[in-house]
């Protein structure tokens, strides 16, 4: 007897849960990042490592670029064995650079 009430009041809580046409599907958004903006924020960590640690952009090793959500990383190394990570915004900007 209960069974009769159950079955479609379920019935009805799954129909409206269900999306009409099936095009109301979200997906995470990530925008692309070109090789040029790449290689300018790639230079721009050089250039501010080497400032910080007191040698030549050309020592400076980037071993890596980690893209966020909002954000971007590049990481990297000096001679000495240094380690440190850039942060950029979501546009290239540079953030700050930050020891590791």
């Amino acid at each position: 007897m209960m069974m009769k009430y159950v079955f479609p009041a379920l019935l009805l809580l799954l129909t409206g849960c269900s999306s009409p046409d099936g095009q109301s599907v979200q997906k995470a958004q990530q925008a692309k990042v070109s090789p040029a903006r790449s290689l300018s924020m790639e230079q721009l960590c050089k250039e501010n490592a080497a400032h910080r640690y007191n040698t030549g952009a050309q020592n400076i090793a980037v071993t890596g670029f980690v893209q966020f959500q909002a954000s971007y990383e590049v990481r990297g190394y000096t001679p000495r064995e240094e380690r440190f990570v850039c942060a950029f915004d979501p546009d290239g900007q540079f953030l700050h650079l930050s020891m590791r």
